[in-house]
C-alpha cells in the first residue's frame, strides 16, 4: 500500500471525485486515480486529507537561469535574445533516457530551494533583460497553475512566455495552457507506440494531438526537438515518417531540432549518438519537405544555420549559441529574393550570446509587499 503523508499546496484543476473516495485526475492522459494523502506519479499533484487535488509546488522552484533563447530550442522566436528559464521538480512521463532526471524525477523536496511568486520571477526578468520567461527542465504541464499564473504576470509586463514540454496534456488542460504560452517547444521522443510505451510509459498519439491542437488552433509559435537514441528511434524509416507527418499535419515550415543522445538515467549503457546519424536525420527530414530542420549536441555549423528554403540565401548563422550572422530586412524576409521566414523576428536580433547566468529569487523579493 502506498504511504499516506499529509499534503498541502494550491487547489489544482482537471480533477473529480469518484465513487470509492479516490480523485481521478484529468490533467493528463496519465489520469492517475489518487487517495487522500498520496500523490500522482508526477508527484507535485496530490490528494488532502480532506479528498481534494492540489498542487504542491506552486511557487517553488529547481533553479533560475537566464541562458539564450536558441538553447530551448528555439531557432525562429526572438534570436539572441536572453531567457529566464526555470522548472519545478516532478514529470508525468518516465523516460529512461531522461537529460534532467536529478530535477524531473526529484520524488523529495530538497531540489526545491528557490521559492518565488509570479511578481518575484517578473523583476527578475526584467533587472536581467530577458525578452521571455521559459518554462523548462521538467514538464510545465504539471504545475499548470502556477505555469499559468507566471504566463499573466509575464504578460502584463510586456514579457512573453516559452513552454518546453512533452505535450502529453489532456484537451481540456491543453486548451487553457497553450492559451498563455506565446513559443512553444515539444518534444517529440519518436515515432512509434512501442518507444513511448517501453521507454516513457506513456502514448504517442496525444502528442501528436497536442502538436495538431497547438499549430492550428493557437498563436503559439512551434518548434519540435526529437532526441534520436541509437537503436531505438532513429531509422532511416522512423525519421521519413515522423517528418512526412509534420509536413502533412502541420507544415513544412515548422521547425524540427534533431539533437544527440548521450548516456543518462536508466540507459547508461546505450552508447551516444554518432553525429552522422544526427546530419543523416536532418538530410532525411529536409527531403521528406520540412524547410528549417536542424542539429544539436554535436559541433555542426551548417546543420545550426538558417537558410531561405526559396533560393539558399543565409538569414541567420549561428556558432553554438552565438549569432554570427542576421541577414533579414526588410524583418522577417530574405534579402535576395524577398521570400519570408516564419518564425517571430523583431529588426534586431539579441546579443546575449552563450552566456549561463543563475539567478537567487531571494535578492528579488524583499520589496515583494513594497
Amino acid at each position: 500500500m502506498a504511504k499516506r503523508e499529509h499534503i498541502e499546496g494550491v487547489p489544482g484543476r482537471y480533477w473529480r471525485k469518484l465513487d470509492d473516495g479516490r480523485v481521478l485526475c484529468e490533467l493528463c492522459p496519465r489520469e492517475c486515480q489518487i487517495r487522500p494523502g498520496q500523490r500522482g506519479l508526477c508527484y507535485v499533484r496530490g490528494v488532502t486529507d480532506a479528498g481534494e487535488m492540489v498542487l504542491t509546488t506552486w511557487g517553488r522552484s529547481s533553479g533560475f537561469v537566464v541562458d539564450p533563447i536558441e538553447k530551448k530550442p528555439l531557432f525562429h522566436f526572438l534570436p539572441g535574445t536572453p531567457v529566464l528559464s526555470f522548472g519545478t521538480a516532478g514529470c508525468n512521463l518516465t523516460c529512461k533516457f531522461c537529460q534532467n532526471w536529478h530535477i524531473s524525477k526529484a520524488s523529495r523536496f530538497d531540489v526545491l530551494q528557490r521559492p518565488a511568486t509570479p511578481a518575484t520571477i517578473v523583476r527578475m526578468a526584467e533587472a536581467v533583460g530577458a525578452r521571455s520567461v521559459a518554462f523548462t527542465y521538467n514538464d510545465p504541464v504539471i504545475f499548470l497553475e502556477y505555469a499559468v499564473d507566471v504566463a499573466k504576470a509575464c504578460h502584463e509586463a510586456g514579457l512573453k512566455t516559452v513552454a518546453v514540454t512533452a505535450g502529453y496534456i489532456n484537451p481540456q488542460a491543453r486548451k487553457e495552457f497553450f492559451a498563455h504560452m506565446d513559443a512553444a517547444n515539444i518534444d517529440l521522443k519518436g515515432f512509434t507506440e512501442e518507444f513511448y510505451r517501453k521507454l516513457a510509459s506513456g502514448h504517442l498519439q496525444p502528442v501528436l494531438d497536442t502538436l495538431r491542437y497547438v499549430y492550428h488552433e493557437t498563436d503559439t509559435w512551434l518548434e519540435i526537438t526529437t532526441l534520436l537514441i541509437p537503436g531505438k528511434n532513429d531509422s532511416n524509416e522512423e525519421i521519413s515518417a515522423m517528418s512526412r507527418w509534420i509536413v502533412e499535419h502541420l507544415g513544412p515550415e515548422v521547425p524540427l531540432h534533431f539533437s544527440a543522445f548521450h548516456p543518462d538515467w536508466r540507459m547508461q549503457d546505450t552508447p551516444p549518438t554518432p553525429p552522422e546519424t544526427v546530419k543523416r536525420a536532418r538530410r532525411l527530414a529536409m527531403e521528406a519537405g520540412l524547410r528549417y530542420v536542424y542539429t544539436g549536441n554535436i559541433r555542426d555549423p551548417e546543420g545550426q544555420n538558417t537558410r531561405c528554403h526559396a533560393c539558399g540565401e543565409l538569414l541567420v548563422g549561428r556558432d553554438g549559441y552565438n549569432l554570427t550572422r542576421w541577414n533579414m530586412q526588410p524583418i522577417g524576409k530574405c534579402p535576395s529574393c524577398g521570400t519570408a521566414c516564419a518564425g517571430v523576428f523583431e529588426e534586431k536580433p539579441g546579443n546575449w550570446g552563450a552566456r549561463y547566468l543563475p539567478l537567487n529569487p531571494e535578492a528579488f523579493s524583499a520589496h515583494e509587499n513594497g
